[in-house]
C-alpha cells in the first residue's frame, strides 16, 4: 500500500496564512480594541522622536554656534592650554579652509570661521573683568554665530572696522561702557609679553547666557594679528554644517585630507560631541530618560497583545483540537497564533506609523513654539535654545519604531503560540472551553 502524496508546503503556508485571517475578522471587535492601542502608541513613538530629534538638533546647532561648530580643526594642545602658542599656522588654516570647500564635501558645509580666541582682561575707567576674546572675519563670523542678530544697541563688525570691539550687556554694564566708549583689552602675545589694545564699542549683544554676556568680546581678526604678532594664525577653525549627522563624513575627509599634519601632531579634527562633552552628556541624558519612557509605554502594548492573543486562543481549544485532527501539526497550531499576532502587529504599526508622520508633519510642520512653557530665553547646558521645536524626520528612526513594534508584537504572540502547540487533542475535542 502506498503512502498518500505529501502536500506541498506552499499549501501548508496558505492554509495558515488563511486561517489566520479568517480568525482575526472573525473576533472584529477585539482585533479592533487591540489595534487601536498599538496605532495609537505608534503614532505617540513618531511624535515623540520627531520633536525629540528636533529639539536636539535644535540644542546641538544652538551649542556648536556658540562654541567651536559641528567639526573643529584645531592645534592638539589648545583644548587644555588654551595659549596662544598652540595655534595653527596660516598654512594649516588654508589648507583647512581648502578641504572644506572641495566639491565633494561643500554641499554639506553651511559656514567655516577661522578664530583667533584668547583669555585677556578688559578693562575701563570703572575698572577690569575678565575677558574672553575672539578675534574673527567679521563676514564669516555673521554666517556661522548667531551674536550678530542678538544686537540690543549698534551693530556688528563690518570688514572695514578698526579697533572695533562688539561685547555682551554683562561686560557693558560692569565697565560702565557704551555705543562709542573706549575700552582696553590686555592679553599675552606671542612673545609671551603682555600687550595691550586701545578699542571702541561698536555693538552690544545679549546672548542670554551670564557666561558669554559678561565675558565675550569679538574683535576683527586683523586688529588681533597686528596687536599680538600673530598675523593671520588662528586657534581653530570650526564649521558649521548642514545637520549633525553630516559630522561624520566630513571628520572623515578633514582626516584624510589633513593627514600628514595630523600624523605630526600638529593639527586634531573633532566632532561636536568631543568639543563639546557637557553638551553630548546632557542629549544623552534626555534620550536615555526618552527610551525608559517608550519601553515603558510598549511594555504596557505588549501585555495588551498578550492578553488579546491567548484570550482567542483559550476560546478555540476545540478548533485547534479538530485541525490537529485533520492534520495540523502542533507546529503548524501555533504558527497560526502565530501569524495572527505578528500580522495584527505590523498592520497596526504601519498605520500608527504612518498617522504619527502625517499629523505630526500637518500639525506641527512649522514647528512647535514653546515659549509660552519655558519664556523668549531658555537654556539648556549653558546654551540658549531657540523656543520653536522644528519636527525632524529620519528615516533611521522610522525604521527603528517600525522594527520595535514588530518586535514587541513577535514577542508577545510566542507564549499564546506555544499553548496553541501544545494543546491535547483528545482533550480539547471533549467540550468546548
Amino acid at each position: 500500500m502506498t503512502a498518500p502524496p505529501a502536500r506541498p508546503r506552499s499549501l501548508h503556508t496558505r492554509t495558515i496564512l488563511v486561517l489566520a485571517m479568517r480568525n482575526l475578522s472573525r473576533q472584529a471587535r477585539r482585533t479592533m480594541l487591540t489595534a487601536a492601542v498599538m496605532v495609537l502608541g505608534g503614532a505617540l513613538l513618531i511624535f515623540s522622536f520627531a520633536i525629540g530629534d528636533g529639539s536636539h538638533e535644535n540644542w546641538i546647532d544652538s551649542g556648536i554656534r556658540t562654541s567651536s561648530g559641528h567639526v573643529t580643526v584645531e592645534q592638539p594642545q589648545f583644548r587644555v592650554s588654551r595659549k596662544l602658542e598652540d595655534r595653527l599656522t596660516s598654512a594649516q588654516r588654508g589648507e583647512a579652509e581648502r578641504a572644506l570647500a572641495m566639491p565633494d564635501i561643500a554641499p554639506l558645509v553651511v559656514a567655516v570661521s577661522s578664530r583667533l580666541r584668547i583669555g585677556g582682561l578688559a578693562s575701563s575707567a570703572a575698572g577690569a573683568r575678565p575677558a574672553q576674546i575672539l578675534a574673527v572675519d567679521p563676514v564669516a563670523e555673521a554666517r556661522f554665530s548667531t551674536l550678530d542678530d542678538q544686537v540690543v544697541e549698534g551693530r556688528y563688525l563690518e570688514p572695514d572696522d578698526r579697533l572695533a570691539a562688539f561685547i555682551g550687556v554683562g561686560l557693558a554694564s560692569s565697565l560702565e561702557l557704551r555705543i562709542g566708549s573706549r575700552l582696553v583689552v590686555q592679553a599675552q602675545d606671542t612673545e609671551n609679553e603682555i600687550a595691550a589694545q586701545l578699542l571702541r564699542v561698536v555693538g552690544i549683544f545679549r546672548n542670554g547666557v551670564p557666561e558669554v554676556d559678561q565675558t565675550v568680546v569679538h574683535i576683527p581678526l586683523q586688529v588681533a594679528g597686528e596687536w599680538l604678532g600673530s598675523d593671520e594664525d588662528v586657534t581653530n577653525v570650526g564649521v558649521v554644517l548642514q545637520g549633525s549627522e553630516a559630522v561624520g563624513p566630513v571628520t572623515r575627509h578633514l582626516e584624510t585630507t589633513l593627514a600628514e599634519p595630523i600624523t605630526r601632531g600638529e593639527v586634531r579634527v573633532m566632532g561636536w560631541r568631543e568639543a563639546n562633552p557637557a553638551l553630548a552628556a546632557a542629549i544623552a541624558i534626555d534620550d536615555f530618560g526618552n527610551y525608559l519612557v517608550f519601553g515603558i509605554l510598549f511594555l504596557i502594548i505588549a501585555f495588551g497583545i498578550v492578553n488579546a492573543v491567548l484570550m482567542s486562543v483559550l476560546h478555540r481549544h476545540r478548533e485547534f483540537g479538530v485541525l490537529q485532527a485533520l492534520g495540523l501539526t502542533p507546529g503548524q497550531t501555533g504558527a497560526i497564533v502565530l501569524v495572527e499576532g505578528l500580522t495584527l502587529t505590523a498592520v497596526s504599526g504601519f498605520v500608527g506609523v504612518s498617522l504619527g508622520l502625517v499629523a505630526t508633519w500637518y500639525f506641527l510642520g512649522d514647528g512647535l513654539d514653546m515659549s509660552a512653557l519655558v519664556g523668549e530665553d531658555m537654556t539648556f547646558s549653558g546654551v540658549v535654545i531657540d523656543p520653536v521645536i522644528v519636527p525632524l524626520f529620519r528615516a533611521v528612526r522610522i525604521a527603528q519604531v517600525v522594527t520595535f513594534i514588530v518586535a514587541i508584537g513577535a514577542v508577545a504572540s510566542i507564549y499564546p503560540a506555544l499553548r496553541a502547540a501544545r494543546i491535547d487533542i483528545a482533550e480539547a475535542m471533549k467540550f468546548e472551553r
